[in-house]
């Protein structure tokens, strides 16, 4: 039986909130991850799994219980590359769809930035989370779940 898995740490609220109606009506179980306390909705399908903080610990978390074909919704690069060596489906907050032809030039270009960053150079963060993000996750979300 598929799973939806939430790298719940930096999850938008609205993007969890879509989830928590998707996982409802579909009748997918969807865990959120995280190392603090967050409130879910008390909802036959939805799990919160609190662990502990450290470095990583959420991400190994979901890697190690998640199976192929199970959604993952992360903004993790590294995880999400990951997920798909698992053959699981990692999809971003924003709704990118990360697959095996894309997520080598992610990983790169996170890279890439992290070195800029270290060296002192201002990169800014990235655009405010907007209506076009939140349309796009959930038409990628409604693909997922017609497939399953």
């Amino acid at each position: 039986m598929k799973q939806i898995w939430v790298d719940a740490d930096a999850c938008p609220v609205v993007i969890k909130e879509i989830l928590f109606k998707a996982a409802n009506r579909s009748q997918i179980s969807l865990t959120l991850v995280a190392n603090h306390a967050m409130h879910i909705p008390v909802l036959k399908w939805v799990q919160f799994r609190q662990v502990e903080a450290g470095f990583d610990i959420a991400d190994n978390w979901i890697l190690d219980k998640c199976h192929p074909g199970d959604l993952v919704i992360t903004a993790d690069i590294p995880l999400a590359s990951e997920v798909i060596a698992k053959g699981a489906i990692a999809l971003s907050p924003r709704g990118e769809l990360y697959t095996q032809s894309n997520i080598r030039s992610r990983l790169n270009m996170r890279d890439f930035m992290e070195s800029l960053r270290s060296s002192g150079v201002q990169t800014g963060g990235p655009d405010a989370f907007s209506q076009k993000d939140r349309q796009a996750f959930a038409n990628q979300l409604d693909r997922w779940l017609a497939k399953r």
